[in-house]
């Protein structure tokens, strides 16, 4: 009897611990809600951003899926920067209690960094971002900021002078019973992109060999193509630039054993080449001369031809809170034929609908009556199948639609990694 009372005892004394240490639990927590209650609710707009990443290096602030229940709208476009790495811009656009702050951070990568140097260097950008919304919150008290006791201030010294080299070497191969495959592609780019100038040279080769193998059937098939593109850009303000664009190549896809393309251009941007990341609608024109030397006779029963064209183009894009359009339209036609011509229109369009909704539509289609380099004779079947010889089409088309839908907590801040495909 007296066993039984000692082992009730120390039972009670069980359970009021377990229920002390859960209460203790549950106050901790609510007070942790209570002060996380008051984090900043963000719209992230970015499309390249590690987002388990973010979450857990910026775990003081509430990410929200809608904008419109947001307090801060950020927005990260991308761009290609000369030293051959990518230039982000972050916009930060304060909404309700926080309308009227607003503030644009820029972080250009360089080429040589590996993907987890710039997500550190992209996610602290970010929180520099933040904080001047953090600091108008509770949370204030919950942040520390810190910064490298080693930091000196140094002169920068390019000895490169802007200058950019780039050497890329695809080799593949495929092997099986009845069929191999050999393809080489190599490219060598160099350029130099100031304020001021841009300029790039871009060298390209590619050989793909295939070979069919089937009893005594024994073929191989090749199809290559070496280039040279040149492009040289001189700034004339914030809304005027000319240049020059020069091409050089030989394919034997396309029927030429050489081919170039001498074409001084201007372009025209209706807002500031300074908000390029934002907005742009850009008028180009180029006018030249183009020389072709082809490998078999033409269509038009030609070896070899002198040419004169010219080019209009005008493309528009935009990024905002509401979603992305990038639309461009190209015409073209050369100046002994006027119905020798091309005409071309591609777009891309992403639109938040509603709350949770979302629409996406791409597409393009193209008129194509400029095709002079066309070898004269019907393509073999192989040739056709392959895609060894370019084919005649008065049109090309393409597109898709895509529709995105979410419901359900506004919040997601929680990151669970589990059973990841990568």
């Amino acid at each position: 009897m007296y066993q039984k009372s000692i082992l009730r005892i120390m039972q009670i004394m069980v359970m009021i611990m377990i229920f002390a240490h859960t209460a203790e639990a549950q106050e901790n927590n609510t007070a942790a809600d209570s002060v996380r209650s008051f984090a900043v609710k963000v719209f992230l707009d970015c499309r390249t951003c590690d987002m388990n990443y973010t979450r857990e290096e910026i775990p003081y602030i509430n990410y929200v899926r809608d904008v419109t229940e947001s307090q801060i709208y950020i927005n990260v476009t991308t761009q290609n920067a000369g030293s051959g790495g990518n230039q982000y811009t972050y916009t930060f656009a304060g909404q309700k209690e926080f309308a009227g702050l607003t503030d644009t951070l820029v972080y250009t990568s360089s080429p040589d960094q590996t993907s987890t140097e710039i997500r550190k260097k992209r996610t602290d950008l970010l929180k520099m971002g933040l904080m001047r919304y953090v600091a108008r919150t509770p949370l204030f008290n919950e942040i520390e900021i810190g910064h490298n006791a080693e930091l000196k201030s140094e002169e920068v010294i390019d000895n490169w002078r802007n200058w950019v080299f780039e050497i890329q070497v695809n080799p593949r191969y495929n092997s099986e019973e009845s069929y191999k495959r050999l393809n080489l592609s190599n490219s060598f780019t160099v350029s130099k992109i100031t304020s001021d100038i841009k300029l790039e040279i871009d060298f390209d080769q590619s050989y793909n060999r295939q070979r069919f193998i089937q009893g005594s059937y024994d073929t191989t098939y090749l199809r290559n193509s070496e280039s040279v593109d040149l492009l040289f850009v001189k700034s004339l303000g914030e809304h005027w630039s000319a240049g020059l664009l020069w091409d050089i190549e030989t394919s034997s896809a396309a029927n030429y054993d050489l081919n170039f393309d001498f074409m001084p251009a201007i372009e025209y941007d209706l807002f500031p080449y300074s908000e390029a990341t934002h907005k742009q609608l850009r008028v180009l024109y180029s006018i030249g001369y183009q020389h072709s030397n082809y490998s078999d006779t033409t269509i038009f029963n030609l070896m070899s031809e002198n040419l004169f064209r010219h080019e209009l183009r005008v493309a528009y894009q935009v990024q905002e809170k509401w979603g992305s359009v990038n639309i461009s339209l190209n015409g073209s036609n050369y100046f002994h034929d006027w119905s020798k011509n091309r005409i071309e229109l591609d777009g891309f369009i992403r639109i938040r609908l509603f709350k949770g909704l979302s629409l996406s539509v791409d597409a393009g289609v193209a008129y194509i009556n400029n095709s002079l380099n066309l070898a004269k004779g019907d393509l073999t079947e192989a040739e056709r199948l392959l895609r060894l010889k370019q084919q005649a089409t008065k049109y090309q088309v393409g597109g898709g639609v895509g529709i995105n839908y979410t419901f359900g907590s506004i919040y997601n801040n929680v990151v669970n990694p589990r059973f990841g495909r990568y």
